[in-house]
């Protein structure tokens, strides 16, 4: 967390305030003008405090509130939005006794700066998050650490109920690291089985079904059935690299309008993509950068004499010609594919496909 706000109010608070600031010198903290004692490591402030904690909650990732929670409560709730978009608040007794997870648990991250707080100033984290007491799969949280998104947040709830509830929950992988569950695969929570294919995880009669994939797959529209089906919910894990031969003139819509399609037509998933890649060249294409930038990726650049040793399946000696490496695009996303996010190694996806006048796509998958 980039922005964390420590709010103290009373003198007890602004100690525990100080203890914090000595743990995480990047944190800020904020007391009440009148308990002023020079400090320059406090932001002092002479407006209500329900003026400051609304500032702060909205200007902030978290917020570590160092008084009763029935008062943070009440000052919060003019404020609170939602939990994709309120900051987490951590609340810490007068004592410093209980460090509490009161907002924003999971995709905030309050439980986790819980932990942190109370282990920073010896008192006991409490978390009430149902998935963490009962030491069950956070439905809403898996592969966020690894960056994953998920398709269709709708059926989310759900799926968490009959994950908390003991139901039967089906999970298929064939994409993506496989630590995404700290007790490992052999130490799936007991109401959940692993499937070895999707068809076998639609047909397995289970309440919920999660399906980790950079495919586009018929899964994805089983919650269609509404209420009566099961809650469905794809996680999508970055593990695609986008290779992209083009000319300098090559512009952004063209490259957006050949990266989608090619997707499309081989049921690839654009929310798996985890990057662009091409050839290096002393002046950035400003169409694949511009592209990059729409779709918040960053872009890899390997140099020619790197490239041409990438051995791949369609070289070109025209290519070799003009570029000085026989393939931009597929070598360009095996190479990025095989160095990025601590990936094992990378196999072609999609081979290389032309779209006219003057662009190749290719896509590399990689593997951990």
């Amino acid at each position: 967390m980039e922005k964390v706000a420590v709010l103290a109010i009373t003198r007890g608070g602004l100690g525990t305030a100080r203890r914090l600031l000595a743990a995480f010198p990047t944190w800020t903290a904020h007391a009440p003008a009148k308990l002023s004692d020079g400090g320059a490591d406090v932001e002092w402030f002479d407006e209500p405090t329900s003026a400051r904690l609304g500032s702060l909650f909205r200007g902030s990732d978290a917020l570590v509130c160092l008084f009763s929670l029935g008062a943070v409560i009440r000052l919060a709730a003019p404020h609170l939005r939602g939990k994709k978009s309120d900051p987490a608040v951590v609340v810490v007794d007068e004592e410093a006794r209980y460090a509490i997870s009161a907002l924003s648990g999971h995709l905030g991250g309050a439980n986790k700066l819980a932990a942190d707080v109370a282990a920073a100033i010896g008192a006991e984290p409490v978390v009430t998050t149902a998935a963490d007491v009962k030491g069950t799969i956070p439905v809403d949280m898996v592969g966020r650490q690894f960056g994953w998104t998920i398709d269709d947040d709708s059926d989310v709830t759900r799926a968490s109920a009959c994950m908390v509830n003991g139901e039967r929950v089906g999970l298929y992988q064939d994409a993506g690291r496989t630590d995404w569950w700290e007790g490992g695969a052999e130490a799936l929570p007991a109401n959940v089985a692993r499937y070895e294919s999707l068809a076998d995880l639609e047909a397995s009669g289970s309440a919920a079904l999660l399906a980790i994939t950079d495919r586009i797959v018929g899964v994805s529209a089983a919650g269609a059935a509404g209420p009566a089906g099961p809650a469905v919910v794809v996680y999508r894990p970055r593990t695609l690299t986008v290779g992209i031969g083009l000319h300098r003139t090559t512009t952004s819509g063209t490259i957006l309008a050949g990266i989608r399609d090619c997707l499309a037509s081989h049921a690839l998933s654009l929310r798996s993509v985890a990057g662009l890649a091409s050839m290096r060249r002393d002046d950035p294409p400003a169409g694949l950068e511009e592209a990059a930038a729409e779709l918040s990726v960053p872009v890899a650049y390997v140099e020619a004499d790197a490239l041409a040793r990438v051995r791949v399946p369609n070289p070109s000696e025209t290519v070799r010609a003009f570029e000085g490496t026989p393939s931009v695009s597929e070598a360009a996303a095996l190479a990025a594919a095989s160095g990025g996010g601590g990936a094992a190694g990378a196999r072609l996806a999609v081979e290389k496909q032309k779209y006219p006048p003057d662009l190749t796509v290719a896509v590399a998958r990689s593997y951990w």
